[in-house]
Protein backbone atom coordinates (compact mmCIF):
# COMPACT_ATOMS: atom_id res chain seq x y z
CA UNK A 1 0.00 0.00 0.00
CA UNK A 2 3.02 2.29 0.69
CA UNK A 3 4.31 2.19 -2.87
CA UNK A 4 1.06 3.62 -4.04
CA UNK A 5 0.07 5.87 -1.29
CA UNK A 6 0.90 9.32 -3.91
CA UNK A 7 -0.95 7.67 -6.67
CA UNK A 8 -4.77 9.61 -6.20
CA UNK A 9 -2.95 12.65 -5.03
CA UNK A 10 -1.01 12.89 -7.87
CA UNK A 11 -4.37 12.43 -9.74
CA UNK A 12 -6.19 14.86 -7.44
CA UNK A 13 -3.48 17.80 -8.06
CA UNK A 14 -3.22 17.11 -12.20
CA UNK A 15 -6.93 17.70 -12.22
CA UNK A 16 -6.89 20.17 -9.94
CA UNK A 17 -4.46 22.17 -11.76
CA UNK A 18 -6.19 22.06 -14.69
CA UNK A 19 -9.46 23.47 -12.94
CA UNK A 20 -7.35 26.59 -11.33
CA UNK A 21 -5.83 27.69 -14.55
CA UNK A 22 -8.82 27.61 -17.09
CA UNK A 23 -9.14 30.69 -19.21
CA UNK A 24 -12.98 32.27 -18.01
CA UNK A 25 -13.34 34.56 -20.48
CA UNK A 26 -17.33 35.96 -20.48
CA UNK A 27 -18.50 32.81 -19.37
CA UNK A 28 -17.34 30.80 -22.61
CA UNK A 29 -15.29 28.25 -22.80
CA UNK A 30 -13.65 26.53 -26.03
CA UNK A 31 -15.38 24.18 -27.61
CA UNK A 32 -14.51 20.57 -26.37
CA UNK A 33 -12.26 17.96 -28.32
CA UNK A 34 -13.60 14.80 -29.67
CA UNK A 35 -13.34 11.98 -28.02
CA UNK A 36 -9.87 10.46 -28.75
CA UNK A 37 -10.45 7.57 -31.56
CA UNK A 38 -8.86 3.92 -30.71
CA UNK A 39 -5.45 3.61 -31.21
CA UNK A 40 -4.74 2.44 -34.41
CA UNK A 41 -3.11 -1.28 -33.73
CA UNK A 42 -1.04 -3.11 -36.77
CA UNK A 43 -0.44 -6.60 -36.36
CA UNK A 44 2.95 -7.95 -36.18
CA UNK A 45 4.79 -9.41 -39.17
CA UNK A 46 4.43 -13.50 -38.78
CA UNK A 47 8.38 -13.45 -37.86
CA UNK A 48 8.28 -10.76 -35.41
CA UNK A 49 8.59 -11.37 -31.72
CA UNK A 50 5.29 -10.74 -29.85
CA UNK A 51 4.64 -6.94 -28.22
CA UNK A 52 4.39 -7.68 -24.62
CA UNK A 53 1.05 -7.34 -23.02
CA UNK A 54 0.07 -5.57 -19.60
CA UNK A 55 0.58 -2.44 -18.36
CA UNK A 56 4.01 -0.80 -17.88
CA UNK A 57 3.35 0.35 -14.67
CA UNK A 58 0.65 -2.11 -12.67
CA UNK A 59 -1.34 -1.06 -10.10
CA UNK A 60 -1.15 -3.41 -6.85
CA UNK A 61 -4.50 -4.85 -6.01
CA UNK A 62 -6.77 -3.43 -3.77
CA UNK A 63 -7.51 -4.90 -0.28
CA UNK A 64 -10.24 -7.06 -0.36
CA UNK A 65 -13.42 -5.65 0.84
CA UNK A 66 -17.32 -7.26 1.15
CA UNK A 67 -18.91 -4.63 -0.58
CA UNK A 68 -18.61 -5.15 -4.47
CA UNK A 69 -17.76 -2.39 -6.51
CA UNK A 70 -21.06 -0.61 -8.35
CA UNK A 71 -21.00 -0.29 -12.24
CA UNK A 72 -19.37 2.67 -13.84
CA UNK A 73 -22.86 4.41 -14.61
CA UNK A 74 -24.12 3.72 -11.45
CA UNK A 75 -21.05 4.50 -9.05
CA UNK A 76 -21.73 7.98 -8.07
CA UNK A 77 -23.49 7.52 -5.01
CA UNK A 78 -20.54 5.00 -4.12
CA UNK A 79 -17.42 7.52 -4.90
CA UNK A 80 -19.46 10.49 -3.01
CA UNK A 81 -19.85 8.48 0.10
CA UNK A 82 -16.00 7.10 0.02
CA UNK A 83 -14.33 10.40 -1.21
CA UNK A 84 -16.16 11.80 1.66
CA UNK A 85 -14.55 9.21 4.02
CA UNK A 86 -11.35 10.33 2.44
CA UNK A 87 -11.14 13.81 2.09
CA UNK A 88 -11.25 16.95 3.88
CA UNK A 89 -14.35 19.18 3.68
CA UNK A 90 -12.11 21.70 2.28
CA UNK A 91 -11.58 19.74 -0.76
CA UNK A 92 -14.79 17.95 -1.15
CA UNK A 93 -16.54 21.28 -1.55
CA UNK A 94 -14.00 21.97 -4.71
CA UNK A 95 -15.01 18.95 -6.54
CA UNK A 96 -17.70 18.02 -9.21
CA UNK A 97 -18.84 14.43 -7.62
CA UNK A 98 -21.56 13.85 -10.92
CA UNK A 99 -19.68 11.21 -13.06
CA UNK A 100 -16.36 11.20 -11.52
CA UNK A 101 -14.58 9.15 -12.86
CA UNK A 102 -15.41 9.80 -16.41
CA UNK A 103 -14.52 13.64 -15.54
CA UNK A 104 -10.98 12.40 -14.15
CA UNK A 105 -9.86 10.18 -17.16
CA UNK A 106 -11.37 12.83 -19.34
CA UNK A 107 -9.66 15.37 -17.80
CA UNK A 108 -6.01 13.68 -17.57
CA UNK A 109 -5.76 12.66 -20.99
CA UNK A 110 -7.06 15.77 -22.14
CA UNK A 111 -4.01 18.11 -20.55
CA UNK A 112 -1.36 17.12 -23.08
CA UNK A 113 -3.76 18.27 -25.75
CA UNK A 114 -4.33 22.06 -27.09
CA UNK A 115 -7.53 22.33 -25.42
CA UNK A 116 -9.50 20.67 -22.15
CA UNK A 117 -13.18 21.28 -21.45
CA UNK A 118 -13.65 23.18 -18.29
CA UNK A 119 -17.26 21.06 -18.71
CA UNK A 120 -15.83 18.23 -18.20
CA UNK A 121 -13.81 18.69 -14.96
CA UNK A 122 -13.63 17.17 -11.64
CA UNK A 123 -13.15 20.31 -9.96
CA UNK A 124 -14.79 23.38 -9.79
CA UNK A 125 -13.20 26.79 -11.55
CA UNK A 126 -11.71 29.12 -9.47
CA UNK A 127 -14.90 32.08 -9.17
CA UNK A 128 -14.49 35.20 -10.54
CA UNK A 129 -12.28 35.97 -13.29
CA UNK A 130 -8.56 35.91 -13.76
CA UNK A 131 -6.27 38.92 -13.52
CA UNK A 132 -4.37 40.56 -16.00
CA UNK A 133 -2.51 44.19 -16.02
CA UNK A 134 -2.19 46.73 -18.49
CA UNK A 135 -4.11 47.24 -21.55
CA UNK A 136 -2.70 46.87 -25.23
CA UNK A 137 1.01 46.82 -25.79
CA UNK A 138 1.47 46.17 -22.21
CA UNK A 139 -1.32 43.98 -21.22
CA UNK A 140 -0.13 41.21 -19.46
CA UNK A 141 -0.62 38.28 -16.85
CA UNK A 142 -1.11 39.16 -12.98
CA UNK A 143 0.64 37.60 -10.71
CA UNK A 144 -2.10 38.47 -8.17
CA UNK A 145 -3.52 35.49 -9.91
CA UNK A 146 -1.68 33.20 -7.69
CA UNK A 147 -3.12 34.39 -4.73
CA UNK A 148 -6.65 33.63 -5.98
CA UNK A 149 -5.56 29.81 -5.97
CA UNK A 150 -4.40 29.28 -2.64
CA UNK A 151 -7.48 27.79 -1.00
CA UNK A 152 -7.32 24.87 -3.06
CA UNK A 153 -3.63 24.58 -2.92
CA UNK A 154 -4.20 24.61 1.04
CA UNK A 155 -7.03 21.98 0.21
CA UNK A 156 -4.51 19.42 -1.60
CA UNK A 157 -1.72 20.06 1.34
CA UNK A 158 -4.80 18.53 3.62
CA UNK A 159 -5.33 15.51 1.37
CA UNK A 160 -4.49 12.33 3.17
CA UNK A 161 -2.59 10.48 1.05
CA UNK A 162 -3.48 6.90 2.40
CA UNK A 163 -6.98 7.44 2.59
CA UNK A 164 -6.88 8.57 -1.40
CA UNK A 165 -4.78 5.85 -2.29
CA UNK A 166 -7.49 2.99 -0.54
CA UNK A 167 -9.85 4.97 -2.79
CA UNK A 168 -8.07 4.74 -6.40
CA UNK A 169 -6.90 1.15 -5.83
CA UNK A 170 -10.58 0.12 -4.49
CA UNK A 171 -11.98 2.53 -7.75
CA UNK A 172 -8.90 1.94 -9.85
CA UNK A 173 -11.14 -1.37 -12.39
CA UNK A 174 -14.21 1.62 -13.27
CA UNK A 175 -10.93 4.32 -13.77
CA UNK A 176 -9.76 1.66 -16.18
CA UNK A 177 -13.15 1.00 -17.60
CA UNK A 178 -13.67 4.65 -18.18
CA UNK A 179 -10.50 4.97 -20.23
CA UNK A 180 -11.31 1.67 -22.70
CA UNK A 181 -14.68 3.85 -22.47
CA UNK A 182 -13.22 6.97 -24.06
CA UNK A 183 -11.34 4.82 -26.87
CA UNK A 184 -8.69 3.51 -25.51
CA UNK A 185 -9.18 -0.50 -25.35
CA UNK A 186 -5.29 -1.33 -25.28
CA UNK A 187 -4.72 1.05 -23.11
CA UNK A 188 -4.35 1.50 -19.26
CA UNK A 189 -5.07 4.35 -16.90
CA UNK A 190 -2.45 4.15 -14.82
CA UNK A 191 0.06 4.46 -17.59
CA UNK A 192 -1.41 7.23 -19.04
CA UNK A 193 -1.46 9.42 -15.87
CA UNK A 194 2.68 8.42 -15.29
CA UNK A 195 2.79 10.25 -19.13
CA UNK A 196 0.74 12.99 -18.34
CA UNK A 197 2.54 13.88 -14.90
CA UNK A 198 5.84 13.40 -16.80
CA UNK A 199 4.48 15.68 -19.83
CA UNK A 200 3.70 18.58 -16.76
CA UNK A 201 7.14 18.25 -15.16
CA UNK A 202 8.32 19.15 -18.73
CA UNK A 203 6.29 22.93 -18.57
CA UNK A 204 8.63 25.60 -18.30
CA UNK A 205 9.03 28.01 -15.43
CA UNK A 206 8.39 31.44 -16.45
CA UNK A 207 9.32 34.38 -13.99
CA UNK A 208 8.36 38.09 -14.33
CA UNK A 209 5.74 39.29 -16.24
CA UNK A 210 4.16 37.24 -19.16
CA UNK A 211 2.65 39.40 -21.74
CA UNK A 212 -0.62 38.76 -23.17
CA UNK A 213 -1.79 39.37 -26.37
CA UNK A 214 -6.24 39.76 -26.94
CA UNK A 215 -6.84 39.03 -30.80
CA UNK A 216 -10.39 38.41 -30.25
CA UNK A 217 -12.34 37.53 -27.36
CA UNK A 218 -9.77 34.82 -25.28
CA UNK A 219 -6.43 36.34 -24.10
CA UNK A 220 -3.27 34.67 -26.10
CA UNK A 221 0.00 34.59 -24.49
CA UNK A 222 1.66 37.35 -26.63
CA UNK A 223 5.05 34.86 -26.42
CA UNK A 224 4.51 32.32 -29.16
CA UNK A 225 6.13 29.64 -27.83
CA UNK A 226 3.82 29.58 -24.88
CA UNK A 227 0.69 29.84 -26.96
CA UNK A 228 1.76 26.77 -28.51
CA UNK A 229 2.18 24.93 -25.42
CA UNK A 230 -0.79 22.31 -24.25
CA UNK A 231 -3.36 23.15 -21.69
CA UNK A 232 -2.14 21.35 -18.63
CA UNK A 233 1.90 22.98 -19.10
CA UNK A 234 -0.52 26.63 -19.72
CA UNK A 235 -1.78 25.44 -16.71
CA UNK A 236 0.99 25.64 -14.66
CA UNK A 237 2.38 28.67 -16.12
CA UNK A 238 -0.56 30.35 -14.73
CA UNK A 239 -0.16 29.25 -11.46
CA UNK A 240 2.44 31.19 -11.18
CA UNK A 241 6.39 30.25 -10.31
CA UNK A 242 5.91 29.38 -6.92
CA UNK A 243 3.13 27.19 -7.26
CA UNK A 244 3.90 25.45 -10.49
CA UNK A 245 7.28 24.37 -8.60
CA UNK A 246 5.59 23.32 -5.45
CA UNK A 247 3.09 20.92 -8.39
CA UNK A 248 5.90 19.68 -9.78
CA UNK A 249 7.82 18.79 -6.51
CA UNK A 250 4.88 16.58 -5.26
CA UNK A 251 4.16 15.27 -8.74
CA UNK A 252 7.96 14.01 -8.80
CA UNK A 253 7.21 12.55 -5.69
CA UNK A 254 4.41 11.00 -6.56
CA UNK A 255 5.42 9.61 -9.62
CA UNK A 256 8.38 7.69 -7.70
CA UNK A 257 5.09 6.11 -6.13
CA UNK A 258 3.61 5.02 -9.19
CA UNK A 259 5.87 4.30 -12.12
CA UNK A 260 7.63 0.97 -12.08
CA UNK A 261 11.23 1.68 -10.93
CA UNK A 262 13.53 1.89 -14.38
Amino acid sequence: MNRSAGIVVALVLVIAAAALGFWLWQGREPPPLPPPAAPRVEAPAPTAPEAPQGPVNPVPAAAPVEKPLPPLKASDDAVRSDLTAALPPSAMERLVLEGFIRRVVATVDNLPREQFAQRLSPVVAVPGWPKVTGRDQSLAWSAENAARYAPYMAALDAVDANRLADFYLRYYPLFQEAYVELGYPNGYFNDRLVAVIDHLLGAPVVGGTIPLTQPKVLYEFANPELERLSAGRKVLVRLGPANEEKVKAKLRAFRAKIAKAR
